[in-house]
Order: structure tokens, then C-alpha cells, then sequence
């Protein structure tokens, strides 16, 4: 019988309401370090493409860029449980996600 290390994933729901639209985008692997598998993990709830004015979304689900940047989905309209996201969204952020409503 082979050996098979069990892995569980744990990943904290950060909706606040089942409505929500995504959209299809290219995910970066710039800036992105490696975990202690070796592997490059953008996580769920992370402001893309970066936490400010240039802000178009939050991340939906995590997405491996560790073999270069990959498609992942943003969450573009939707409400949100702010307390939830990895990284608190900055002021200019917030007023960039107009359609993202954060409780």
C-alpha cells in the first residue's frame, strides 16, 4: 500500500451574500514568494491587482502562479466581510471597488 500524505485545506469564506459577478483574469506571479512547499499562492480575498487606486477586484479563489502568471477569477460585485480578506483594503481601494459593498 503506498504512502499518501493527507493535506487539508482550510480557506475562511469571506462572502456576505450569495450574489456576486466574476470575471476571468490574468493573475501576476511578480512579487509573489514561494510557501514552504515551494509553491507561489495567491490567496483568495487578495485586491487585485494591488491594494489601492488601481484596484479592479478581489481574488475569488487562491491561484498557483508558481509556473508563471495563470487565469484566476475576480470577484468584481458582491458584498464582503471585510474582517475576512488576508490584507485589510485600503481607503483607495475601497472607493476603486464601487461595485463591492464591505460589511
Amino acid at each position: 500500500m503506498p504512502y499518501v500524505k493527507k493535506q487539508t485545506a482550510e480557506r475562511i469564506n469571506f462572502l456576505a451574500s450569495a450574489r456576486y459577478q466574476n470575471f476571468t483574469e490574468q493573475i501576476s506571479d511578480a512579487g509573489v514568494t514561494a510557501n514552504a512547499e515551494g509553491r507561489k499562492i495567491v490567496p483568495a480575498g487578495t485586491i487585485w491587482p494591488a491594494n489601492d487606486a488601481t484596484a479592479k477586484g478581489i481574488l475569488f479563489s487562491d491561484v498557483d502562479v508558481t509556473e508563471g502568471p495563470q487565469p484566476g477569477a475576480v470577484m468584481v460585485e458582491g458584498y464582503v466581510l471585510e474582517a475576512r480578506l488576508p490584507v485589510a483594503p485600503a481607503a483607495l481601494a475601497k472607493d476603486a471597488l464601487t461595485k463591492i459593498t464591505f460589511r
